[in-house]
């Protein structure tokens, strides 16, 4: 089935394609992948779109459409800019805490201080650089606190330091107002289960998480409403979160269009629908290496292609065995690639590779070329 796929595609490709390495999504297990998700989602758990992992405002906006969102988690300051101009009404969390410089720049460069950004804090040296930046600028920032739930990438790791962050929020009122919490949870899906199962890791997260939101709801309700967004998961523990949640509020992104990274038991209804098409540039009866010359004369049981690009955060996938040479090695201008002998491919022919990330992977190309029904739409991506 896969190789009827993508044979079809080459001929897509070779009368409608640019000749140049494309990165294609398959709109129809795009789809598949949002009802997949959408029938999941309880309605307790608000989704929020992961900008990075789906650059792109056309993808965003199927997805926005889908879950009737516009809940977005960033990553990268020039993302916000894209992000308020094609979506009005906005709600953006910073995935991760900005330098102050970045935070100054952004608003000197946007004049419109209205727009609905929580920014991300992980300790007080952090807030107490954007308390004065709010002074300076006679603004109210909204803080969302890190916290660390397991991961150990940062943000609190006990009271006496969430205590510390919540009473200088509740001292300056006026210029900072907390809009809530997160706690990224991907060591779930990814500590070894000698070490610790993912159901103990979900359950040890979820109980600090609830230990953090114990605290503001009771030593500070001065602090407390119900339009705190407690943020959390991610594509790894998606469907943890579905089934039982401290959190109101869901970020995900990467599994919507499912790189080789998500290939994890609990998302194995989601389907790839993004690929990396490469046209082969040149086909030789067997693999030349350099120096190694008398190896020609022993029996070979491969071609080798050499392909426009390469070097990808990706894998080969058709024709199927392909594989980089071990020993010639990798090039991101014409990579060789070995392929079986009986495999029949030819110059002009593609071959094809399934990304292990999209957040690596869609800034590397400008424009998506989405296809359905064997057409081909260009799709502007978010490449800064």
């Amino acid at each position: 089935m896969q190789s009827n796929y993508f044979q079809q595609l080459t001929q897509d490709l070779k009368q409608q394609g640019t000749g140049t390495p494309q990165l294609i999504l398959d709109v129809k297990t795009y789809q598949h992948n949002l009802d997949y998700v959408q029938s999941k989602l309880p309605t307790q758990l608000k989704p929020r779109l992961v900008v990075k992992s789906l650059a792109s405002m056309q993808l965003l906006k199927l997805a926005s459409q889908k879950f009737s969102t516009q809940r977005f988690m960033v990553f990268h300051l020039p993302h916000i800019a894209e992000i308020i101009q094609t979506f009005e009404q906005a709600d953006i969390l910073l995935g991760k805490p900005m330098p102050i410089r970045a935070v100054e720049w952004f608003y000197q460069s946007n004049a419109q201080h209205d727009i609905h950004i929580q920014w991300l804090i992980d300790d007080l040296g952090r807030l107490q650089q954007y308390l004065q930046l709010a002074q300076q600028l006679d603004i109210s920032l909204n803080v969302n606190i890190e916290i660390d739930v397991g991961l150990h990438r940062g943000g609190v790791q006990n009271s006496q330091q969430f205590f510390a962050l919540l009473k200088l929020i509740q001292q300056h009122s006026t210029h900072l107002k907390l809009s809530g919490l997160m706690g990224y949870d991907a060591h779930v899906a990814k500590l070894p289960k000698i070490i610790k199962s993912p159901e103990k890791s979900y359950q040890q997260s979820q109980q600090t998480y609830q230990q953090y939101t114990a605290i503001i709801q009771q030593q500070f309700p001065n602090l407390w409403h119900e339009d705190l967004c407690f943020n959390g998961g991610g594509s790894p523990t998606f469907m943890q979160h579905c089934q039982q949640s401290e959190c109101n509020d869901l970020a995900f992104g990467s599994m919507l269009v499912k790189p080789s990274d998500f290939d994890l038991g609990n998302l194995s209804a989601l389907k790839c629908a993004l690929w990396i098409a490469a046209p082969v540039l040149k086909v030789l009866p067997y693999s030349q290496l350099p120096g190694l010359e008398v190896l020609n004369h022993l029996p070979h049981h491969h071609q080798a292609l050499f392909v426009y690009g390469g070097y990808w955060r990706a894998d080969y996938i058709y024709p199927e065995k392909s594989q980089p040479h071990i020993l010639y090695g990798r090039s991101s201008n014409q990579e060789m690639l070995q392929v079986p002998k009986q495999c029949e491919i030819a110059v002009d022919d593609y071959v094809f590779l399934r990304p292990q990330q999209s957040e690596a992977l869609i800034p590397q190309f400008a424009k998506l070329y989405t296809y359905e029904q064997r057409k081909f739409e260009i799709w502007e991506t978010c490449r800064e």
